[in-house]
């Protein structure tokens, strides 16, 4: 008996390793570690960990489910220091795939009334229902998981929704827990025999049809973020188009003029007025310049979005540094880049603004190392006036933590790369690093 009831407890805690499986699913692009090395990782700490809680229970006589839920804790906290995104898509992930594994629970409950147990824990048979039931959930779920929820996951910011998913995973992960029957006679002799197993396999597909929905809405606002930052893009290059048919017509013009500029020194020249002769061509020397056209990069997306914040910068009458070296073709997402570099500036400029125009500085160099290794650092000036929390830089422009940083933050940790924040009294640095 007592080496029936422990290794029922085992067997029904080992569904923390399909359960470990469904949490990585989604998140392939997000490890911090290698498949192999993560698998190892695992493994040493659920099968000790559910040998230990399965003997804790026997001893103590103890609610399987009130040992469950330390050990699920304690995974928890293997997840988060084996992943890279934030604490709202954690939970939301591993919240989620605990309020899915406890169907197969349910159905294991199920099952053993059929059978006529009538102990006060499951059988040794149903616990092995109960494990093959949450793998076969987990060979579902891999392909949905590893093509559409790893786009959502990949997706920086959105805390608030991924929160919100969280919430309604605990709410269905609560209720399965709490409607687990404390006695099978009174099951098995009224109509919930029949209603029971109903319930929770409409519950389970509401569940699901949830989580579809959710996936929908979220790729629904992905996309409506891309098309505004490409509406932005397009802005910028068709503002940067112009300024190209401006200069194009402005150089037509000077070249129609070398001409006349040509006879005029000739004709200074033969007086031997060098004085005017050196004069006049300071004077077009200027104005070729006031027309120079600036290339920061070969990707007409980038470039447009680097001369408008060139061009913002000084009627910010901000000095800039700005030395740029990005790889030709591109190799990454030209929309991350574009996030990246666009929050990276807009807060640059936004920071030197509040200073004296003598002291507005801004200092940015992009260069590649190690042929595939994009370093990005940038220094500007500001007050001085700097909120942290515990998890970073906060906005001083609202109550919020800078949706700019996180935004740069999340775009590194997407190519494997990291983002650093300080400051000095009168400086700001962010330095990143990313895998091109």
């Amino acid at each position: 008996m007592f080496t029936n009831e422990w290794l029922s407890f085992f067997v029904e805690l080992l569904v923390l390793i399909p359960s470990a499986i469904s949490c990585y699913l989604p998140t392939k692009n997000q490890m911090k570690f290698s498949m192999a090395k993560t698998i190892l990782l695992c493994c040493a700490v659920i099968i000790p960990l559910a040998f230990a809680a399965a003997s804790v229970a026997v001893v103590f006589s103890a609610d399987i489910n009130l040992v469950m839920l330390p050990a699920m804790t304690a995974f928890f906290f293997l997840y988060r220091f084996t992943v890279r995104f934030d604490l709202s898509r954690s939970l939301a992930v591993y919240i989620g795939v605990c309020a899915i594994q406890t169907f197969p629970a349910q159905f294991a409950i199920i099952a053993d009334m059929h059978l006529g147990n009538n102990t006060e824990h499951i059988s040794v048979y149903a616990a092995f229902i109960r494990l093959g039931l949450s793998c076969l959930l987990t060979v579902l779920f891999i392909f949905p998981a590893r093509k559409f929820f790893s786009q959502a996951i990949d997706e920086p910011g959105m805390s608030k929704i991924w929160y919100f998913t969280s919430v309604l995973s605990s709410f269905f992960l609560a209720f399965n827990f709490l409607a687990m029957p404390q006695s099978y006679d009174v099951v098995r002799e009224s109509r919930l025999k029949f209603l029971f197993p109903a319930f929770e396999i409409c519950a389970m597909l509401v569940l699901i049809t949830i989580y579809v929905l959710f996936y929908r809405g979220v790729m629904i606002i992905i996309e409506r973020g891309k098309l505004e930052k490409r509406s932005q893009l397009l802005e910028m290059q068709a503002h940067r188009f112009g300024e190209l048919q401006e200069y194009m017509r402005q150089t037509s013009r000077l070249r129609h003029d070398f001409r006349q500029s040509v006879h005029l020194l000739s004709v200074l020249a033969e007086k031997g007025d060098l004085d005017n002769v050196r004069a006049h061509l300071s004077q077009y020397e200027q104005r070729l310049a006031e027309r120079s056209n600036i290339s920061y990069c070969a990707n007409a997306s980038l470039n447009a979005l680097f001369a408008y914040y060139h061009e913002l910068a000084e009627t910010s009458r901000v000095k800039t540094d700005w030395k740029i070296e990005l790889p030709d073709p591109l190799t990454v997402s030209e929309l991350d880049m574009a996030a990246l570099f666009g929050n990276l500036m807009e807060n640059a400029i936004h920071a030197c603004s509040a200073l004296p125009e003598e002291e507005r500085f801004f200092s940015l160099t992009v260069e590649l190392c190690h042929e595939n290794s994009l370093y990005i650092v940038s220094t500007n000036s500001f007050d001085g006036k700097v909120r942290k929390g515990s998890n970073g830089y906060r906005s001083t422009k609202h109550s919020g933590r800078g949706t700019g940083l996180i935004s740069i933050s999340a775009v590194a940790e997407k190519y494997n790369g990291t983002a650093q924040v300080y400051n000095s009294e009168n400086k700001f640095f962010v330095d990143v690093i990313i895998q091109i």
